[in-house]
């Protein structure tokens, strides 16, 4: 009874009672994590940024001529008023808001005079790297939100040693934006489980990366569809969300290009028109239907692509959404006849996620399958970001010395030409001075008339061309540059006129058609 009265008296001080501390992931996920400090995020950030930077530097290479022509040679014109403008700029096809972000940084160097052709050519470049370092931090940590800390490391281990993005992401080409811009967005989109989603950021940045290519609509249109059937009030996401950002964005481009192209132009219906009812695109090569799945898809992905399928076997439920944007990209595009193994990329930090998930659950042979994605990913990364196609951006070195000639009264002037597939190299944007220089034209026949383009007829007699083009030696070009498979056939030319090799530069291991293993200068004596 003593007992029971002492246990019944309030304000009695007993001994606190002591809680079983759990260990599941539930209870312990907040004091393990020290994204409060910013201790982690600081770490996460310096690591991207240093690591794409080093990225950027290993990547010397060329990989297709719209990393250049439809980004750094637009630049170039737009802020030194010379250069050369493809024939896509003629008809109204692109948009200038891409080429305008590399203006401005042109425009900053030539004011405070630092204008180098180094700057040129790296400062975008580097900027690019900064950017994909951005993404990559919005990228892990939404990862984080979404998964356990095991999978989300996984993840970004995954991410970052993607040859393919490896060899993209810091080009200046326009899918490297908008896979940018794409992770940016999905950090802010209502993912199930997302903590950190804000209609209005994710839309603006869709619709930026709509601006800059309007194919990304393909890559969105399902996640779109999906906030559209999650939303409650469907009314007020569209009249205060989608019309509003989609509307500003349209209105902004068009006002750019307009003043850019000096006339009413709108860009998007443009592209469209020629893209997909004149079927422009199918002048630069078609695949059959089935080429990203037998293919494409396996390049791009590489040695991911055994754990992206287990992955998918594992959380086919949980991010369902995501692999659905897979698959629809990927079925939509294979409905195009031009292929590229780029069109596919802002589909890949999607991916990511199965990959990340799949290694995360290989307890036993984890550590030797890191490894194996570590050698076979850093092989591929840096053979074609540091050997192959490397010479179409070293020949450009060569042809930008002959600026110091050009300058100098008692010299004749330089004068070249480029006997190769056309835009096989940068132009303007990597000599940076008014050097007279040509190529072989290449534009699609819009007018319908059957008409062969410059190169082609080239191609088909190369002697012909040569003399029809240049009857006398007094119009004869000062310097001439070619891929090796094309000498032997105008070497009669060559002799004939006292031209002489200066200089051979590698370019490929894998020649292919017109394109040869390496690059010929050839000057006249």
């Amino acid at each position: 009874m003593e007992t029971l009265r002492a246990r019944l008296k309030f304000g009695h001080k007993v001994d606190d009672v002591k809680l079983r501390k759990r260990k599941s992931q539930l209870y312990s996920k907040e004091d393990e994590c020290p994204l409060n400090s910013g201790v982690l995020r600081a770490r996460v950030v310096l690591f991207s940024v240093v690591f794409r930077l080093v990225n950027c530097f290993l990547v010397q290479t060329s990989f297709v001529p719209d990393e250049y022509w439809q980004s750094l040679e637009v630049s170039h014109h737009m802020v030194f008023n010379y250069g050369y403008l493809t024939w896509e700029w003629k008809e109204g096809i692109r948009g200038f808001s891409y080429p305008l972000f590399f203006a401005l940084i042109y425009k900053i160097l030539y004011f405070i005079n630092y204008d180098s052709v180094h700057l040129l050519i790296w400062l975008p470049r580097i900027t690019q790297a900064l950017l994909a370092a951005f993404a990559d931090v919005k990228f892990f940590f939404l990862i984080r939100m979404l998964e356990s800390h095991d999978v989300a490391k996984w993840t970004f281990f995954c991410h970052l040693c993607s040859w393919f993005t490896w060899y993209c992401c810091t080009r200046t080409l326009s899918n490297s934006m908008e896979t940018t811009i794409t992770s940016l967005a999905l950090f802010y989109f209502p993912l199930p489980g997302s903590k950190s989603h804000c209609s209005k950021k994710y839309l603006a940045l869709v619709a930026l990366a709509v601006v800059v290519r309007p194919t990304a609509l393909i890559v969105w249109f399902p996640l779109l569809t999906y906030h559209f059937w999650q939303a409650e009030n469907k009314l007020r996401l569209i009249t205060h969300d989608y019309i509003p950002i989609g509307t500003l964005a349209v209105v902004i481009s068009t006002v750019i290009d307009c003043l850019f192209y000096g006339k009413w132009t709108m860009v998007q219906f443009n592209f469209l028109k020629f893209n997909v009812f004149h079927g422009v695109a199918d002048f630069y090569g078609s695949h059959p239907w089935h080429w990203y799945f037998s293919q494409g898809f396996a390049v791009v992905i590489g040695p991911h692509l055994p754990f992206f399928l287990h992955g998918c076997t594992l959380t086919f439920k949980r991010h369902k959404l995501l692999l659905a944007a897979v698959i629809w990209t990927i079925t939509v595009y294979s409905l195009l006849p031009h292929k590229e193994f780029r069109f596919i990329y802002p589909v890949l930090p999607f991916c990511m996620v199965f990959c990340g998930t799949s290694l995360a659950n290989l307890k036993v042979w984890r550590r030797a399958a890191a490894f194996l994605l570590i050698v076979t990913n850093l092989a591929g990364a840096l053979y074609t970001g540091l050997i192959h196609q490397r010479g179409t951006l070293d020949v450009m070195s060569h042809v930008q010395t002959l600026c110091g000639i050009s300058s100098i009264s008692s010299h004749p002037q330089p004068d070249v030409l480029f006997l190769m597939p056309c835009h096989s190299t940068p132009y303007y944007s990597h000599v940076h001075c008014p050097l007279k220089m040509r190529f072989l034209e290449c534009p699609p026949d819009l007018g319908d008339r059957g008409d062969i383009d410059e190169a082609d007829r080239f191609y088909s007699d190369p002697l012909v061309w040569l003399r029809t083009s240049f009857p006398y030696k007094s119009s004869l070009p000062t310097h001439l540059v070619l891929f090796d498979v094309l000498e032997k056939e105008i070497s009669v030319f060559l002799q004939g006129n006292n031209f002489v090799r200066t200089a051979e530069i590698f370019h490929t291991h894998f020649p292919e058609g017109r394109v040869g293993g390496n690059i010929f200068i050839y000057g006249r004596h």
